[in-house]
């Protein structure tokens, strides 16, 4: 217990109405009351001790042989428990204080048990924070991006959906198109089973629909879930630059005109430090239509390490109205900034970068 003690008591029988109206207790079963310091078992009980008592009983044994009778008692203390609590983890969320956020949805799965919804809403949290240390160190983005993939992989044998939508566009931003094709026309096959529904028809979020077919077109004409190229993406995420870049050269052998082929061969020449090869990659990226806020990002790193400060300023402004909450460009006009002399417009953009990740390595150190 963080705050209190649990203890284990009968509610006497002049207090039950007062808690829970007409709910029939059961005197066999004794009651999780969670008390503060100093509180008195009897005197100073009031509703929320019983309910946080529960919830802390159903947290640490949600299959416990009273579980059943706890979650019918804690629906008839507080029947919109559940919806607050629902609440509570998107603000968490939308703040970007995760931990809370996944402490509320651990609370949620101990009151309405194995809800598959629940370990969908967990994979999805799990994925925002992973986004969010995406700039932090590697080791952090890497663990972030192993417990997200896990969360999913627990939702998906569920076979729910809305899971198979946002594990494919998960998946597609990790590079594993293959595996993100195959989420993809289970979501649209699923979707299509149940046209024929009426209130299905209804529920429809037309615009995921559409979003869902237009990736989907989008990797297989421009053959993504090619081994080759997964194999590729992996090797230089995980670090074998070098292998990496051949095996990005063996997929644009046979997808010459594949953007986000010259774009991977652009990020491993880059983090060779292969600034101009690195820059053509990412300019003929933008000629064959791959237009989004990584390739302008990583064009204007290259600008910047050949001293093409202009160009670099340029290109991340683009890349800032496509994106403009991306840590990563924030952080590099920053860095931009202190290149071109100008500490009062750098110390700027690093207390914006500070804001949304207070550990970003780069921005802490400009303050110390």
């Amino acid at each position: 217990m963080k705050n209190g003690t649990l203890v284990y008591i009968t509610i006497p029988e002049h207090l039950q109405k007062r808690f829970t109206g007409n709910f029939a207790f059961d005197p066999a079963i004794p009651l999780p009351v969670e008390l503060p310091p100093g509180a008195d078992r009897s005197n100073d009980l009031t509703a929320e001790m019983i309910l946080s008592g529960i919830l802390l009983d159903l947290t640490e044994t949600p299959e416990g042989p009273h579980s059943g009778y706890y979650r019918r008692l804690i629906t008839a203390v507080k029947p919109d428990i559940a919806a607050e609590l629902q609440g509570a983890a998107v603000i968490k969320t939308k703040n970007g204080n995760y931990e809370a956020a996944l402490e509320i949805l651990r609370l949620l799965e101990a009151l309405q048990g194995k809800n598959p919804v629940l370990l969908l809403n967990r994979a999805l949290i799990l994925e925002e924070r992973a986004a969010a240390l995406d700039n932090s160190t590697a080791d952090a983005a890497v663990i972030a991006a192993a417990e997200t993939e896990s969360a999913y992989e627990k939702a998906l044998a569920h076979s729910i959906p809305d899971t198979f939508f946002y594990a494919a566009f998960f998946y597609e931003k990790q590079g594993n198109y293959a595996k993100a094709s195959v989420l993809l026309e289970a979501y649209l096959d699923t979707e299509n089973e149940n046209s024929g529904d009426d209130a299905h028809e209804e529920s429809l979020d037309q615009e995921k629909y559409a979003g869902a077919r237009e990736l989907l077109k989008e990797i297989r004409n421009d053959g993504l879930d090619d081994k080759t190229f997964s194999e590729a993406i992996a090797l230089i995420r995980n670090g074998n630059d070098e292998e990496g870049i051949q095996k990005a050269k063996e997929f644009l052998e046979r997808r010459p005109g594949t953007g986000r082929g010259w774009f991977v061969l652009g990020w491993g020449l880059r983090r060779l430090s292969r600034w101009l090869d690195a820059a053509a990659c990412f300019e003929k990226a933008l000629e064959l239509d791959c237009v989004n806020a990584d390739v302008r990002n990583e064009l204007a790193i290259c600008r910047m390490e050949t001293g093409n400060l202009k160009e670099a300023e340029r290109e991340l402004e683009k890349a800032l109205r496509i994106d403009p909450d991306n840590v990563k460009i924030i952080s590099n006009m920053g860095i931009l900034a202190m290149k071109q002399g100008n500490g009062e417009k750098a110390s700027a953009f690093f207390r914006v970068v500070l804001e949304k990740e207070p550990s970003d390595p780069v921005a802490k150190t400009f303050f110390n």
